[in-house]
């Protein structure tokens, strides 16, 4: 079956906007927490799952699902004010929102870049991080930079020191717990670099199938090349331009598995949040 993109998907709306309330019951998008709300601290909300455990999560765009539908939530006290600056705003032709659901300017000077960076895998990676977030990783002047292979990445995380005002996240494929993936994630662990990951052989597993029109992804035989064998099954022979045609498919984080847009969005947490934890988890 020969790939075609799917014409009819419709560009899912923006995000919603609810209250922090306590008692509203949320969902952190990056790492599947939900709970209900107690209280907006710092510049964070509060959420207390089933257990009775209380964790706090910075108060981004789009990071949470209120009623299975991607939604910022802001201050009680702010929400007024902000709905009605969020009408401003859309009369105002300088601000949109991005592929990633965080609203933008639309023209902005050019910056310097932060002592920050994201590697990931390959060119396929970086180009899709710039596809959904690139507008978001401008503002913050985040570079996004190939490693060229997992298995460059312990010299990639020397070579690049990694401080308290250097941060370093990176982003793999495959990385669940027995694999290569994994092993090289958990030798470059250190307080300054968060390294997250997704479960799909490659990146362009994460983007949903049926952005592709497909019901699912082909099976690839245990041992072939899963590009290749991608290829194969869909009659492309070039996978560079197949990779095209995916590509320009995306228009937003919806087209995206969860686990990917998850990983992601805990690498611009740590990067980009004042609030972020100096001690992050690591992989």
């Amino acid at each position: 079956m020969a790939w075609q993109p799917n014409p009819r998907r419709a560009t899912p709306p923006p995000p919603q906007e609810v209250p922090a309330t306590p008692g509203t019951i949320a969902e952190h998008r990056a790492s599947g927490v939900s709970g209900e709300v107690v209280r907006v601290e710092s510049g964070a909300v509060v959420l207390r799952d089933w257990r009775g455990r209380e964790r706090a999560f910075p108060l981004r765009p789009a990071a949470f699902l209120v009623d299975d539908r991607p939604t910022t939530l802001v201050s009680p006290a702010r929400a007024t004010a902000r709905r009605d600056a969020d009408h401003r705003e859309d009369r105002d032709a300088t601000q949109r929102w991005s592929a990633s659901g965080a609203r933008t300017a639309a023209r902005a000077p050019a910056k310097v870049a932060s002592p920050h960076r994201i590697l990931v895998e390959g060119t396929h990676d970086a180009e899709l991080l710039e596809r959904v977030w690139g507008d978001e990783l401008r503002e913050a002047a985040v570079v996004v930079e190939p490693l060229g292979g997992a298995d460059h990445l312990a010299a990639a995380v020397r070579a690049f020191g990694p401080g308290r005002d250097r941060r370093l996240g990176v982003l793999l494929d495959h990385l669940v717990p027995g694999t290569k993936e994994h092993r090289l994630a958990q030798e470059v662990r250190q307080p300054w670099v968060l390294v997250t990951g997704h479960p799909f052989v490659d990146v362009w597993q994460g983007v949903r199938p049926h952005v592709a029109g497909l019901s699912a992804w082909p099976e690839v035989p245990k041992g072939q090349d899963w590009k290749a064998g991608i290829c194969a099954a869909l009659g492309e022979p070039e996978p560079a331009l197949l990779w095209r045609r995916l590509l320009r498919s995306v228009r937003t984080y919806a087209d995206l598995e969860r686990d990917l847009v998850g990983a992601v969005e805990r690498l611009l947490d740590f990067l980009i949040e004042p609030s972020a934890p100096d001690e992050p988890d690591g992989a």
